[in-house]
């Protein structure tokens, strides 16, 4: 059912005429409702220009058909078309997906449109007085009879549930950013960020414009293994995968195809029987196994972070503590072979080249701003402990490696807009500790736990918290306008983030046309053609080795780690 509460026209609502003399004065006039009685037998083509209408009387007239033209008044909540004699309702009445309250009564229809289930916000659907098959009446009279006749007319739309309404989407174009080098010896490595909508949130109460078959996990996971195939990237980081589909569904597939990977379900899923524990979601990261191996696996709980690091925030233990949201990070060895042949060039005598994957899925409520950042900054903070330890225990150099030492791929749905308090943490390379985004909840003293300088740095209220790495979106200046799409909200949310300098993009894949969405009347997703509410991330990156990092960097470097001082 729809989520906002709706109060229909008062029929004993009052009305005003305006004087002459307020015309006069520029006094502008609001009427947005209409009502046209007077057994009217045709409508004005002109009455559709009415966009602003919320409401629209034309009951007890002699209208036999309704144009087609209606449903460009889009922002109408309530439309009264009983006690005429209307046979037939045209396909597009169901585009109108404001409506809340639809009146039908007694009219002549025989049959309803099966369009009119897309009327997903519909509270109150008149149908009395129509000579209706008895199976829709018997449906429309149950209780909750509404919800039910919408949701069946939705699920037949198609006439078939193996055939969908609308033809298949265009293919995502491929956006070229720059060249490889080819002077340069580099290894090339694409990879994919993707929420493929865990089964228990795809439910009709949050996706109600779109049929229920089309949201059965059974129907949904063989596009979305699509997906992933068409892509066939390197590094697959995935969120909201339920704990029982990772093992008996994607590692199974993705392992035939050359993968292995890494899970970590949410934080509940420890205090849970294992008939709960296998329906909780989390993070995965998957890797071709011809071109990487694996050196460590991590999993970052930022409920444990939150508790360990509180320092006193009341904030911290009761909004961030209270959130089990989880990162996982896999350390993985390019093998020697996917080197040579990007670069083509022998690479004999060169050391272990390292590079790090990290994935995670940050709270969801837009009233949670703060815990979003904070939860990103113990992130960042987790990831670097680990790119120094991996650096000491690994004994990749002489001396404790920095926080660009190792090359990092950052993959997140941090449900957070771009102009965010996350990502400009994450772009900028730190954050203030007054930003908006903190709701002017005291963090200050537990936040210097997750700063790059550690717990000695500055902690005055100008302080800022940094993370030390100079990390870059590979989707930047609005190359993808939304990377999750739902009737209430279209936004960019999920990212790749890339290290510099050791990785540059030098390619994306671009947005779902625009123009479908638009033409097959697509409110939202999740749709027969597209089984997640989010878009997937694509992007090819050029890993540059060692030797090739720009003048006046190559000094300090050696296999990828970064040595203070120009020792070696």
């Amino acid at each position: 059912m729809p989520k906002e509460k709706y109060d229909p026209p008062d029929p004993r609502r009052m009305y005003t005429i305006m004087s002459t003399e307020e015309a006069a004065n520029g006094k502008k006039s609001y009427w947005p409702e209409l009502e046209i009685t007077g057994n009217v037998r045709s409508l004005s083509p002109s009455l559709w220009t009415l966009t602003h209408l919320t409401a629209l009387h034309i009951a007890d007239n002699c209208l036999s058909r309704i144009p087609p033209d209606i449903a460009k008044l889009h922002n109408l909540l309530y439309l009264d078309l009983s006690s005429n004699k209307i046979r037939s309702l045209p396909a597009e009445l169901g585009n109108m997906v404001s409506l809340r309250e639809l009146l039908l009564n007694n009219n002549q229809l025989r049959v309803l449109p099966f369009e009119l289930g897309k009327l997903f916000q519909l509270q109150t659907l008149g149908l009395k007085g129509n000579p209706l098959a008895q199976e829709v009446m018997s449906l429309y009279q149950e209780h909750d009879g509404t919800r039910k006749l919408l949701n069946y007319l939705l699920d037949n739309l198609a006439g078939s549930i193996k055939c969908t309404p609308t033809e298949q989407p265009p293919s995502r174009s491929w956006i070229a950013l720059q060249e490889p080098d080819q002077t340069r010896p580099s290894a090339l490595l694409s990879v994919m960020c993707y929420n493929v909508l865990c089964d228990k949130y795809a439910t009709r109460q949050l996706y109600g414009y779109c049929p229920s078959w089309a949201l059965n996990w059974e129907y949904r996971k063989k596009s979305i293994m699509q997906e992933i195939m068409n892509c066939s990237a390197d590094i697959i980081s995935l969120q909201e995968v339920e704990t029982e589909q990772y093992y008996q569904y994607f590692l199974p597939e993705l392992k035939e195809q050359g993968y292995e990977g890494f899970f970590s379900p949410k934080s509940r899923a420890r205090t849970m029987h294992e008939s709960d524990r296998k329906h909780v979601d989390g993070c995965a990261v998957f890797y071709r196994t011809e071109k990487f191996s694996v050196v460590q696996k991590h999993t970052v709980e930022f409920n444990q972070l939150a508790m360990a690091n509180s320092e006193g925030s009341e904030a911290m233990l009761n909004r961030v503590m209270t959130k089990d949201n989880i990162g996982v990070a896999v350390l993985l060895e390019v093998r020697k072979e996917m080197m040579e042949e990007s670069s083509g060039k022998s690479l004999h005598g060169m050391e272990k080249q390292l590079l790090l994957v990290a994935n995670a899925h940050m709270h969801w409520d837009p009233e949670y701003s703060d815990v979003k950042l904070v939860q990103t900054m113990m992130f960042l903070s987790e990831v670097k402990n680990i790119v120094d330890k991996a650096t000491r225990s690994l004994k990749l150099s002489s001396v404790s490696g920095e926080t660009n030492s190792i090359p990092l791929v950052l993959c997140a749905d941090l449900n957070s807009l771009p102009d965010s308090g996350v990502v400009e943490y994450l772009s900028q390379g730190g954050v203030d500790c007054t930003h908006k985004d903190f709701k002017e909840l005291r963090y200050l003293d537990s936040l210097t736990n997750f700063n790059c300088n550690g717990k000695n740095g500055n902690s005055t209220s100008n302080s800022r918290i940094t993370h030390g790495f100079k990390l870059k979106s590979a989707y930047e200046d609005s190359l993808m306008p939304y990377t999750n799409y739902t009737f209430d909200f279209k936004g960019v949310i999920d990212y790749i983030f890339y290290s510099k300098p050791q990785l540059n993009v030098l390619g994306i894949l671009g947005p779902l046309d625009s123009n479908w969405l638009h033409e097959n009347s697509i409110s939202g997703c999740p749709h027969p053609h597209i089984p997640s509410d989010h878009f997937s991330l694509f992007t090819q990156l050029e890993l540059l080795l060692p030797s090739t990092l720009p003048q006046g960097q190559v000094n300090n470097q050696v296999n990828g780690i970064h040595l203070p001082g120009g020792r070696r």
